[in-house]
């Protein structure tokens, strides 16, 4: 079964439109825990916009599962996570005034950089993970700045697989097989929901892990958080 990190980042944003602590991002995070969530996942952004510092902290306090957590390494980023020392972290190339992932990192132009702050990043220890296009050479680009795993960006693969899911799947496929080849742990997220999960799980056998917030959360106001996880569970059990 590939391992489902739920993002608790759309939780803070909801908390954060009316004040105070409702609903309790750490206790949501707890409650997915204990009915199966892998990990979870956060991106703490310099606004302050959803996941704040502070619940970085309390999340990794109070979790037994994996914390994930996500962002630009900006000295305050680096800082933050040197000091949670959470289970992986996962480099995106997202300026700071970006309202959601939407590229990969091109790692060659920034190799240097990722190079280094990875080097920083493993002395903590933790999984480093670098967010990418569904490219081979990007995926190699990763193995060679020393990488564990790349997360590959499924925004296309969401809005392709209404068109034609065999199309959408080909360059994940390529991807997916390139990162194993080379012994690169291989994940994936942005955009995946019930409906085109399980046909991304069933054509890429190495798929380690995914993260999902958006899609997830909003299903739990219909469906429930437990029949929610229960259902995306589900779709990553072949």
């Amino acid at each position: 079964m590939t391992r489902l990190s739920v993002n608790v980042n759309k939780v803070a944003l909801l908390r954060n439109s009316r004040g105070g602590n409702t609903p309790d991002v750490v206790a949501f995070a707890r409650t997915c825990e204990q009915l199966g969530a892998d990990g979870i996942t956060v991106h703490p952004r310099p606004d302050g916009r959803h996941i704040r510092i502070a619940d970085v902290y309390a999340l990794r306090d109070a979790l037994g599962v994996e914390l994930n957590v996500e962002g630009y390494p900006t000295p305050a980023f680096l800082e933050l996570v040197e000091r949670v020392c959470p289970a992986q972290v996962t480099l995106v190339p997202d300026p700071p005034d970006a309202l959601t992932s939407d590229h990969g990192w091109d790692i060659p132009t920034h190799q240097a950089m990722l190079r280094e702050v990875i080097e920083r990043l493993k002395a903590i220890p933790t999984r480093v993970s670098l967010f990418i296009d569904p490219v081979p050479t990007q995926v190699e680009a990763a193995k060679e700045v020393g990488a564990d795993a790349v997360e590959l960006y499924t925004g296309p693969y969401a809005k392709n697989y209404l068109i034609s899911p065999e199309q959408a799947i080909r360059p994940y496929e390529a991807a997916a097989q390139r990162a194993a080849d080379i012994g690169l742990r291989l994940h994936a997220g942005h955009d995946l929901n019930l409906e085109n999960l399980r046909f991304l799980r069933q054509h890429l056998p190495n798929l380690a892990e995914v993260s999902i917030g958006h899609a997830l959360i909003a299903d739990a106001l219909h469906l429930g958080i437990a029949e929610t996880l229960r259902r995306y569970r589900q779709a990553l059990t072949l």
